[in-house]
């Protein structure tokens, strides 16, 4: 058996048993919250690199480069 479709089957396990266990509406609310943690993370990159382009501009110095 191939490594993908042990992987889709392990995949589609889990989400049965998550939709067993915690129901439609529970194993909705995992994936909304998951979905909700990746675009917060997506910001929080965006945010540090805003941060870093306001601090050059600024002129700044970083915490890192000043030794």
């Amino acid at each position: 058996m191939e490594t993908s479709l042990i992987s889709l089957y392990l995949t589609m396990f889990i989400v049965i048993a998550m939709i067993w266990y915690a129901g439609i509406e529970g194993t909705m609310r995992v994936f909304v919250y998951l979905e909700l943690q990746i675009k917060y993370l997506w910001i929080r990159i965006q945010m540090h690199f805003m941060k870093r382009r306001l601090q050059k501009q600024l002129g700044i110095p970083s915490k890192f480069t000043d030794f």
